[in-house]
């Protein structure tokens, strides 16, 4: 009996050269800083759910909350600064950072999970400058 025969039957060949390999560009990375603790889980789905990776801190910079907020803003792509709900120090701190790091940020008055998603669209579509 013929080898060729018995191995065709049992499984198909790999052939490395028909693998199709979709080369994916890695999910955009947000960093939200502030104002979300009680709704993290809502806008972690949403974040999810539209494509994104979502990162949330929550804006107290006392201990080791200034070291988080700088690690935060050093591992994304885009950070979004929750104003009303933040402290000034919050703000003025997680800006500078950005600024500074060559970040991407928006500072926003408020913001609900499906403006979040929206902003990120904008910002992701449109040019590439600092608000």
């Amino acid at each position: 009996m013929n080898s060729a025969s018995i191995s065709s039957s049992k499984r198909p060949k790999f052939h490395p050269n028909l693998v199709q390999t979709s080369p994916q560009s890695p999910p955009l990375r947000i960093g939200m800083i502030g104002g979300v603790e009680r709704s993290e889980g809502l806008f972690q789905q949403a974040a999810r759910s539209a494509g994104y990776q979502l990162e949330i801190h929550s804006g107290h910079t006392a201990g080791r909350g200034a070291q988080t907020l700088a690690a935060l803003v050093n591992r994304v792509d885009l950070v979004v600064i929750v104003t009303d709900v933040n402290s000034h120090n919050a703000v003025v701190a997680a800006r500078k950072l950005a600024v500074s790091r060559g970040v991407r940020h928006l500072l926003v008055r408020r913001c609900s999970p499906s403006r979040l998603i929206s902003l990120i669209q904008t910002q992701a579509t449109g040019p590439a400058h600092a608000a």
